[in-house]
This record gives structure tokens, sequence and C-alpha cells, in this order.
């Protein structure tokens, strides 16, 4: 699992009037809303890094067809009891089989990282009073599930 430092994370959120822009070249990996992917997704470029930020309670099967398109799909936990980001990255991953990074964020405690791990998660950002040695070690304490 990739555990996220805004910091030192090379997807960045696209803002503007007029909706996002494809370009500027210096940050090439875009990350738009679901409502800013459906304004544009028409005429975005083919081949541009493109990360999607999916509210918990849309259905996944809206973004099938886009799902070629996209380099990372994050999903949110806007409570850390809101379990419905699980449901969404195992369809991602077996029924869409969606290759690219899936993202949580939000109310990711460590706690919650090995069933991340399980329903299809490879990155995670943790809130901030979550620590990342607390979360590796939460990764490797049980080596397999039923």
């Amino acid at each position: 699992m990739k555990f996220i430092e805004n910091a030192q994370d090379h997807w960045h959120t696209v803002a503007g009037e007029d909706g996002p822009l494809p370009h500027p070249a210096p940050r090439p990996h875009k990350l738009l809303t679901l409502e800013q992917w459906h304004a544009v997704r028409e005429q975005w470029p083919a081949g541009l890094p493109t990360g999607v930020i999916v509210p918990n309670d849309v259905d996944i099967e809206t973004l099938e067809a886009d799902l070629p398109r996209l380099s990372l799909i994050v999903l949110q936990f806007p409570k850390w009891v809101d379990g419905r980001a699980y449901s969404q990255a195992r369809l991602l991953r077996s029924r869409y089989r969606f290759a690219g990074e899936v993202r949580a964020t939000g109310e990711v405690l460590v706690d919650m990282l090995p069933l991340l791990a399980r329903t299809g998660f490879d990155a995670a950002a943790l809130r901030a009073d979550q620590k990342r040695d607390a979360a590796e070690r939460a990764l490797r304490f049980f080596e397999g599930h039923y």
C-alpha cells in the first residue's frame, strides 16, 4: 500500500471558471471531481494522466466506459463508519478490472488498512492524526485472511 502525503503527491486538482484546463505542462497529472470529468471528458486529450474523485454515494457503474482513460480513482470516506467506498473499490477491481490506482481519502484510519487492501485499494491518504508507521504495522499484522 502506498501512503499519500499531500506535499509530495504528483496529482493536482484543477479549477477554473470555465472548467478544468487539460494543460499546463509542469503538472501533467490532473485530478478532477466527478462533475468536472463529466463536463470535459468528450474533449479531454487522450493519454493525459487523469484521475477522478468519486463521492461514496455514486454508482461506480457510471464510470465504466471512462475507466480505460483514467489512471487514478479517488474514493472518499467522509466518515470512518461509512464503508460504501469499500464496495466501490471492490467493484472497480473485480467487475470492471480497473488496473489503475485506487486511493482512499477522508477519514482513513489505521484500523481500516487491512480491509482497504482486501477490497482493492492500493493507496491511502491517512487522516492527519494517524501515523504512517502504525499503518505499515497494521498491514503486516495479518498475513492473510479467510
